[in-house]
């Protein structure tokens, strides 16, 4: 007697609308023993179907969903989902405690006092007895950056349903001139320490976003600051030793007028 075989469905099984009935389909191996003979096939025959023109229906059998269930007209009434009444309460705020809240705005101020410095050396190097205009276009372009990323960082706090509070900015020098160092060295000097200065506090920052379980905050600094801050410092840290190598006399002119390109 020739040996019978049970085609297996894996994952869904059909099974007709209306009651319908169906056998199991079997196959006999060909006289060569290569293959299932097409003619061999003798279930469809047997469906039996107590109404016309009926569909089928597949139904996932045999397999655990697992994964994300979503029920969101059962889960929008958690508490934490809820919308705020008050006028005085973000719409937009989630998962934004007020520790990070704190820490962006001391960040604020931090970029905001850099581009106060920064405004000074700009001054000071545009006076017509100093005249070192490379150099006032670097600290003038410094602040404009500096204060840029403070309102990247407003913008911010806007977006996460923080609130902007700005504190007072200490009164930057207004002379940068240095008997042994003579002003140029000495004011970038003070840019390279301001700058390492900054990257401490970003790095505090994004570690506020970390302790707090805050990704987007914690990947929002280190995409939009990090990278960028580190080449800032390299770059300074280049233009110091320049000009340690060519002293106070008339290399700073030339350093200078590189600026200017």
């Amino acid at each position: 007697m020739a040996a019978t075989f049970l085609i297996p469905v894996p994952a869904f099984s059909l099974a007709a609308k209306q009651w319908d009935t169906a056998s199991v389909l079997t196959t006999s191996p060909t006289s060569d023993g290569q293959g299932i003979s097409c003619s061999s096939v003798s279930a469809l025959s047997s469906v039996s179907r107590k109404k016309r023109n009926t569909s089928l229906v597949v139904s996932a059998t045999g397999e655990t969903l697992t994964g994300v269930v979503f029920q969101p007209f059962e889960e929008v009434k958690k508490e934490v989902f809820g919308v705020p009444n008050s006028p005085q309460v973000s719409l937009a705020r989630q998962y934004f405690v007020d520790e990070c809240e704190s820490a962006i705005n001391e960040q604020i101020n931090v970029e905001y006092t850099a581009s106060y410095v920064y405004h000074a050396m700009f001054a000071y190097f545009d006076r017509d007895n100093i005249a070192l205009k490379g150099l006032a276009k670097f600290f003038k372009e410094s602040s404009e950056e500096e204060r840029e990323h403070a309102e990247k960082l407003m913008k911010y706090q806007n977006i996460r349903g923080g609130k902007v509070v700005l504190h007072s900015i200490l009164t930057p020098p207004s002379e940068f001139e240095h008997v042994e160092k003579g002003d140029a060295l000495y004011a970038m000097e003070l840019a390279l320490s301001l700058e390492k200065l900054t990257n401490e506090k970003l790095l505090r920052l994004q570690k506020v976003a970390d302790e707090n379980n805050d990704p987007q905050m914690a990947d929002f600094v280190e995409s939009e600051f990090l990278t960028e801050q580190v080449e800032s410092i390299k770059k300074i840290a280049e233009y110091v030793t320049q000009l340690r190598m060519v002293g106070k006399g008339h290399g700073v002119w030339h350093f200078d007028q590189m600026l200017l390109n």
